[in-house]
């Protein structure tokens, strides 16, 4: 695993030579050995088509290529950091969300329409995610940020979880998510609690929530 947890809010990474992180730009704050930085400006491991489909997609956050040999802390804007594991299954995750990630992960961006339909569509408008989100497949780790600390909820066959989406921050695995409105009398007349909107996840995997309902 290339991120050892420092901290609630720090990681470190050991970058060695003929390997390479991307992190987020301005997310190193310090690093020992021979460690170089520079903008990625060809979509990371997924090459140009993915920087293309990432900036039509608004979610090209900017990216820095890590190479060297040495070992490199992250951090950014005091945020909780999450390291999740793939296993050569798919991430979804918002761009802005992305701390740092192994390089060998692939990344893409996928249509919010293209998991529950209008639904889905709608669910970006709700939860501030816009139209489409990031996908990261391989094996590999990512350090994720996030508001006051992220759980773990496993998602399996026959036991759904239902997320507020604005708490949701990435999930893995065979997963299947759509927005369900729970809205009653109370909504309508406007004494409800707001949370007329919830996200029902299902299949195998896992979704991780944070503890806030605010959005980076």
């Amino acid at each position: 695993m290339p991120f050892r947890e420092i901290n609630s809010k720090m990681v470190e990474a050991v970058v060695a030579p003929g390997q390479r992180l991307f992190s987020q730009r301005g997310a190193m704050l310090a690093y020992r050995g021979e460690v170089s930085f520079t903008p990625n400006v060809q979509g990371g491991q997924g090459g140009f088509a993915s920087m293309i489909g990432r900036r039509a997609a608004g979610e090209a956050a900017p990216l820095m290529t890590v190479e060297g040999s040495g070992t490199v802390l992250f951090g950014h804007g005091g945020h909780h950091i999450q390291v999740i594991n793939l296993a050569g299954d798919m991430l979804y995750v918002e761009a802005d969300r992305l701390l740092a990630f192994d390089g060998t992960l692939r990344q893409g961006t996928m249509f919010m329409g293209s998991q529950g339909g209008v639904m889905g569509m709608v669910r970006g408008q709700v939860t501030g995610q816009g139209l489409f989100t990031t996908t990261l497949q391989g094996h590999g780790a990512v350090a994720v940020m996030a508001h006051g600390g992220v759980i773990e909820l496993p998602v399996t066959p026959g036991r759904d979880v239902h997320v507020d989406p604005q708490a949701y921050v990435a999930h893995h695995g065979e997963i299947r998510n759509r927005l369900s409105t729970a809205a009653g009398w109370r909504d309508m007349v406007g004494r409800g609690s707001g949370e007329a909107f919830q996200l029902e996840l299902s299949g195998s995997g896992a979704v991780y929530v944070q503890a806030s309902e605010e959005k980076l």
